[in-house]
């Protein structure tokens, strides 16, 4: 802890009313003409006066702590730049910048030296090592810190090995350097990896941070019902809040958010009544955001917090209902996103530490949704909604639970899928299932009550009304999104249509296909279905098998069935030698891009457990 004097610890002490920081730093870059995709952290050395800018139209709004333009300016992102070698004079040219905006300004102005993620996770579920994260934020904290910050936010974080990694180089930088460190939270309230908001703050407080913040996230309805639940478990800690402008939207190509400037301001005196020290912004917010809490702090006496605020908090309590019952996959399709599954097969046996390793590189990785496969080749597995449940509360990305008819009785089949959605599983992808005679128990029964459009019309037209196939009340509807299979390259293509045809009326949302190679196949296919099916066709995730070696692609093509790989692509992988995954996964960023245009995503499935290579067709085609 902190023990000498200074200055935020000092206004801390005399606090009448909360520190008001500033807000987005990249929302306001870009809206000055900078790409996105560009090193926001180099503008620091290249566009000087862009960035003294933000900050000086932050200060005049009432920012009382100005952040560095730091946040991506460590080792391990700036490498992604070439800039691996100029980590000192990127950070401490950020300080210096922001010294001479607040000398200018003749204001009390603190400097947060502002430290964020790296560009993966730590281990064990992650690439990088404590000790090497140790090394990394060493780096970039000790140049904030020489160049003269007043204390060192450590923002945006989503596990907490990250944070303690930071703490402790902090600490080891300059022991009596204030910290704030905040955590960013999923939908469900959760952090990527799982935690509690309750679970963060006390291990904040262990870590011995002056402040325990949490930023990002939703909107600020979201973030003072966490505020809440971190004050609950830590009462005498003391806290930041930092939200988004709303939860984002696309609107037109541009990532969008929808809460405006009076809300934020109504929502600050919220924030300080539930015991917030510091109010801020994260992404979306601008100055005029800032301005509207610093007006809302400023102009209201402590006293007159419970009056001015009781009916904003009643409406927040409504919103913050956890939104599980909505299909994050089904929101996404909605809204136009290009969504991104990866397809995983359970563990043989009890040990989970090899499938939530690869399901942690997935999500790093951007994958909005990953499947879970049900005894694959009728191979005994663990059970796959059990699966799901793990990965979605250890990581906080949605699963899809692929569910099997053949082996199920309708007792069985309706059991388990009260059991998959007890377990906050909404998305279910419906397929017939691998028979047991090629399997590890070919004298297992084989039997089953319903086929494919069956079970989805049960689903459907029973269970999301609310009661089950009997008319038997379920207690409450249920809110599954249920996907089907589809066969891009047919060998009777009017009879596949006819079968999609009837998925689709029993309530079919969205189809997954077998593996494609075959791009002129694909789009003769495509093209066909949507003459045949207009307005009634559903939404296609496409089918990406990533070829690992000759042999492989050459098994494939002759002996599973459906599958069909051009000669032109058996050759470039017989050519490749040692090279061939790599090639395998050029022709899958290959396939993509000539098909993206055509479908509403991808549906990875790795070959041999590859999940890197999936994580690294991500990054291209991302």
């Amino acid at each position: 802890m902190a023990t000498e004097s200074n200055k935020f610890i000092d206004r801390l002490a005399e606090i009448d009313h909360p520190i008001v920081s500033d807000g987005a730093m990249g929302t306001m870059l870009h809206d000055h003409g900078i790409k996105i995709d560009a090193c926001f952290d180099a503008l620091n050395l290249t566009q000087p006066a862009t960035v003294a800018e933000i900050h000086r139209d932050y200060i005049q709004a009432g920012a009382e702590i100005i952040k560095t333009n730091t946040f991506g300016a460590n080792r391990t992102k700036l490498d992604r730049h070439g800039l691996v070698d100029r980590v000192d004079e990127v950070n401490r040219a950020a300080v210096n910048l922001v010294k001479r905006v607040v000398l200018g300004s003749f204001k009390e102005v603190l400097i947060a030296g502002d430290v964020g993620p790296l560009r993966v996770p730590l281990a064990p579920f992650g690439r990088i090592q404590p000790e090497e994260a140790f090394d990394v934020y060493v780096e970039q904290i000790s140049a904030l810190v020489d160049a003269g910050v007043d204390l060192i936010l450590i923002e945006t974080m989503v596990d907490l090995y990250a944070v303690r990694a930071a703490v402790e180089a902090a600490r080891h930088v300059n022991p009596a350097m204030p910290l704030i460190a905040s955590m960013t939270f999923t939908r469900d309230r959760r952090t990527l990896l799982g935690n509690t908001p309750q679970e963060v703050a006390r291990q904040m407080d262990a870590f011995g941070v002056e402040v325990i913040g949490v930023n990002c996230s939703g909107g600020p309805a979201q973030l003072l019902h966490i505020l809440r639940m971190m004050k609950d478990a830590v009462p005498n800690g003391r806290f930041s809040v930092m939200p988004n402008a709303g939860f984002p939207e696309k609107v037109g190509g541009r990532i969008m958010y929808p809460a405006g400037p009076e809300y934020f301001g109504d929502y600050a005196l919220s924030f300080w009544r539930a015991g917030a020290d510091v109010i801020g912004g994260c992404c979306g917010t601008t100055p005029a955001h800032i301005a509207m809490i610093t007006e809302a702090v400023s102009s209201t006496p402590k006293d007159a917090l419970v009056s001015v605020i009781s009916d904003l908090e009643s409406a927040a309590e409504v919103e913050q209902k956890p939104a599980e019952d909505r299909s994050q996959l089904a929101q996404k399709l909605e809204d136009g996103k290009f969504v991104i599954a990866a397809e995983m097969d359970p563990p043989r046996g009890l040990s989970a530490h090899k499938l939530l390793a690869g399901a942690s590189l997935l999500a790093d990785a951007g994958a909005d949704v990953i499947d879970v496969a049900d005894s694959p080749m009728a191979r005994m597995r663990m059970s796959p909604w059990a699966v799901c449940h793990l990965i979605q509360s250890t990581f906080g990305i949605e699963t899809t639970l692929h569910f099997p008819t053949r082996g199920r009785n309708l007792l069985r089949v309706q059991g388990d899928l009260l059991a998959a959605h007890a377990m906050n599983v909404r998305n279910v992808f419906v397929v017939m299932g691998d028979p047991t005679a090629i399997g590890d128990y070919p004298d297992a029964s084989d039997s089953y009550d319903l086929v494919p459009t069956g079970l989805i019309r049960l689903i459907k037209e029973e269970f999301n009304t609310g009661v089950d196939h009997s008319g038997g009340l379920i207690g409450q509807p249920t809110s599954f999104f249920v996907g089907a299979a589809m066969n891009l390259c047919p060998n009777d293509p009017a009879r596949e249509i006819q079968v999609l045809r009837k998925k689709i009326d029993s309530g079919a949302d969205f189809f997954l296909t077998q593996p494609v190679f075959d791009i002129e196949k694909v789009q003769t296919f495509l093209q066909r279905y949507k003459d045949s099916l207009g307005d009634a066709a559903v939404p296609i995730l496409v089918g990406i098998l990533p070829l690992v070696t000759e042999r492989h692609a050459r098994f494939l093509h002759n002996e599973v069935p459906g599958i069909s790989i051009p000669e032109a692509l058996q050759k470039r992988m017989a050519s490749a030698g040692e090279s061939a995954a790599a090639e395998g996964a050029q022709i899958a960023v290959e396939l993509i891009q000539a098909l993206k245009a055509d479908f509403q995503g991808v549906y990875f499935m790795p070959a041999f457990s590859r999940y890197d290579m999936v994580a690294e067709i991500i990054d291209s085609i991302k």
